[in-house]
């Protein structure tokens, strides 16, 4: 258990946990002194506030906005309305050693690019233009009349469209 901001939090190396800002830059290391409890296996030292000679060593990954936070007050038929909110300033932060004792970092697998968030909202993409192949055209072969007296065949009659017993009449 650590403290930071005025918080308690429950660490373990590999952990990621978003805190109060801190002034440091991301990238760089920062040393978290206030440790209350150490739990090594089945060994647990309590603090007396603080357990003296442990240090938990992070990682600072980014500065973020934490969620938008509203509070509002308002009484009936008495002019009161009070609103009020806003959105915290925090820190996150990767521990990487608890008392000198972490896990390997590979130097790979420090900062991946994160993909972009897509916007909120009611945002529409235009709709795709639809491209239309060169249609072939059909070309029916007609045989040419020969002189020996044949006829040439009779194109095939549509079938005629149905009729409702309405229309007959």
């Amino acid at each position: 258990m650590i403290v930071s901001g005025g918080k308690q939090y429950r660490v373990a190396p590999g952990d990621r946990i978003l805190v109060d800002r801190l002034a440091a830059e991301p990238g760089s290391s920062v040393k978290l002194g206030r440790v209350l409890l150490v739990n090594d296996g089945g060994e647990v030292k309590v603090g007396n506030p603080a357990v003296d000679g442990i240090d938990v060593d992070a990682k600072v990954l980014a500065h973020r906005k934490g969620p938008r936070i509203e509070s509002i007050r308002y009484k009936s038929k008495k002019r009161v309305r009070v609103h009020r909110g806003g959105r915290a300033y925090l820190t996150a932060l990767e521990i990487i050693a608890v008392g000198g004792v972490g896990v390997a970092v590979e130097e790979a697998e420090e900062e991946k690019p994160k993909p972009k968030a897509k916007p909120k909202g009611r945002t529409k993409a235009a709709p795709k233009k639809k491209v239309e192949a060169a249609k072939a055209e059909v070309v029916e072969e007609t045989p040419e009349p020969t002189d020996e007296g044949e006829k040439t065949p009779e194109p095939a009659k549509k079938p005629s469209r149905r009729r409702t017993k309405k229309e007959e009449k």
